[in-house]
């Protein structure tokens, strides 16, 4: 068990950094002068103990000032921000930035742009606003919790936050989206779950990688959050030289459902800006895909999907079984054998299974 004094404690400069994994200092430097740079001392170790997956994520990279491709701001967030920090893409549901920091920061992270630099602006004000947007637009009943990390704020900071939310009586449904079970689960707290049951329904959607993540450290921060009774979601991205491979995502689904979490998406990375060395092409998604559909159960089977650029949203990509439709379903099972099912209903069917005194019941 790693101290406190280490869990709670981060690396912040290329110099830190070079030191604690025996790097060159100046591809870190020149990558920090344009991209912020923080790791937990506990996900530190992570990486010494297991390496380039792990390694990938979290070191600065030369190739993230080479990247030809990628968008600035790829989700058209800020286009789609009616008030500084509050997203409202689809009609019933907004994403909330609450903080601009994380415990470490992922080098393919979709608000590279912003998140750790003086480029996001947080404060009271801000809050204030993105609670009063929420407060008179009644169409939204869903409120995402992001940033940044939210469990990066204080107990008692998010606990007024949640609770300004939950007084909203439009607001059904509050999720909050962390990647501290993962990189500092010491900061999951028997207090912090016992404030976050206060506001329920409240849902947690987790971020995961990689099967070596999922430790005792993490699996007992979950474990408090579940026993709270919070259901746990997670948003895996698929990264290359990272886990695109079928069998480390089927290892990585299967213990996660050990403790409680929900393999809930896997995401196609998005074209952020810095990023593009951790893309693959969909195709070897789709493959991945075809592969954990016939050989993981489903409830450790998450949905591929792809948030289209410009704002246009979750798109779900499936593997292709269907061969034609018309009168009959032509498809190939997830063993590679074909299969139909006929398309049509009989013309009587209802008639036939109910007499004329019960049918008017059902109109």
């Amino acid at each position: 068990m790693v101290s406190d004094q280490v869990y709670n404690s981060f690396i912040t400069t290329p110099r830190q950094l070079a030191q604690a994994l025996d790097l060159s200092l100046e591809p870190l430097e020149a990558v920090h002068a344009v991209y912020p740079l923080r790791i937990s001392r506990y996900y530190l170790e992570l990486i010494k103990q297991h390496g380039l997956p792990l390694f990938r994520q979290a070191v600065p990279d030369l190739l993230e000032l080479s990247d030809a491709i990628g968008l600035d701001d790829p989700l058209d967030e800020e286009n789609l921000s009616p008030v500084p920090n509050l997203v409202h893409k689809y009609p019933d549901r907004a994403l909330f930035l609450v903080c601009n920091e994380c415990a470490t920061y992922c080098r393919f992270c979709t608000r590279k742009r912003k998140v750790g630099t003086k480029n996001m602006v947080i404060n009271e004000a801000t809050i204030h606003a993105g609670l009063e947007y929420l407060a008179r637009t009644p169409t939204i009943s869903d409120v995402l919790i992001s940033g940044g990390d939210p469990l990066m704020l204080s107990d008692q900071r998010l606990d007024r936050l949640l609770r300004a939310i939950r007084a909203i009586p439009s607001i059904a449904t509050i999720r909050i989206g962390t990647r501290v079970p993962c990189t500092l689960p010491a900061r999951i707290t028997p207090r912090l779950a016992a404030i976050l049951k206060r506001y329920h329904p409240l849902y947690i959607n987790t971020h995961f990688n990689h099967p070596t993540e999922v430790t005792a450290d993490a699996a007992r921060a979950c474990t408090l959050l579940a026993d709270a009774g919070i259901p746990l979601g997670c948003q895996t991205v698929l990264l290359r030289g990272v886990n695109d491979c079928p069998q480390t995502l089927q290892l990585l689904f299967y213990r996660l459902i050990r403790i409680r979490v929900k393999p809930y998406y896997l995401f196609q990375a998005d074209l952020t800006k810095g990023s593009s060395h951790f893309r693959t092409t969909v195709n070897t998604g789709l493959a991945i895909m075809h592969y954990l559909i016939g050989n993981l159960t489903g409830m450790a089977l998450p949905t591929y999907a792809l948030d289209a650029p410009g704002g246009g949203g979750k798109i779900p990509l499936t593997p292709q079984y269907v061969q034609s439709l018309d009168k009959t379903l032509d498809f190939i099972t997830c063993c590679g054998s074909p299969c139909s099912y006929p398309n049509q209903t009989h013309p009587d069917s209802f008639q036939s299974s109910v007499g004329v005194n019960e049918k008017k019941n059902y109109t």
